[in-house]
């Protein structure tokens, strides 16, 4: 791959990396600083991807990793006082966004790349890292979950 044909399918997808960041990061920040991060390991290490296809699905493998980094390094931050965040109540207005958000992050992630961007099972295991057929029973579980979380909504 050219370098150029390499920065056109970078900016092709940096909309994509910036939503599965808001998947797995809940600050703007931290959101930005993975994609740029993501995006420099990306420039540095192209070389080394061999299947032009498959460049989305590394982008996005890369992009997991940094986004468990800053997890990692965000859990090492003692807050100098304790705020609880404000929790929300399911109530009509509650968006299917916001219930896919509160799903588990195995969970999440499968739904996130298979419905929201698109990709088949067997490309979301390759950037997940996880067997094709583990996407399916998360992918499952997830709508039971969802479903769950949705009638509890309608009956409030």
């Amino acid at each position: 791959m050219t370098d150029e044909a390499f920065e056109r399918g970078i900016l092709d997808l940096t909309e994509t990396l910036y939503r599965v960041s808001y998947a797995q990061l809940w600050q703007r920040a931290d959101r930005e600083d993975a994609v740029q991060e993501t995006l420099k390991k990306a420039w540095e290490k192209r070389k080394r991807l061999r299947d032009d296809g498959k460049l989305k699905s590394w982008l996005i493998r890369i992009l997991l990793n940094e986004c468990h980094n800053i997890q990692r390094r965000g859990k090492r931050v003692v807050p100098s006082m304790d705020v609880p965040m404000p929790q929300a109540p399911l109530d009509a207005d509650k968006t299917m966004h916001d219930l896919i958000l509160s799903l588990p992050e195995k969970y999440r992630m499968s739904v996130v790349l298979i419905f929201m961007e698109g990709m088949t099972a067997a490309q979301a295991a390759k950037a997940l890292g996880i067997p094709q057929g583990t996407v399916h029973s998360r992918v499952h579980r997830a709508r039971q979950i969802l479903k769950e979380k949705w009638e509890e909504a309608q009956k409030e």
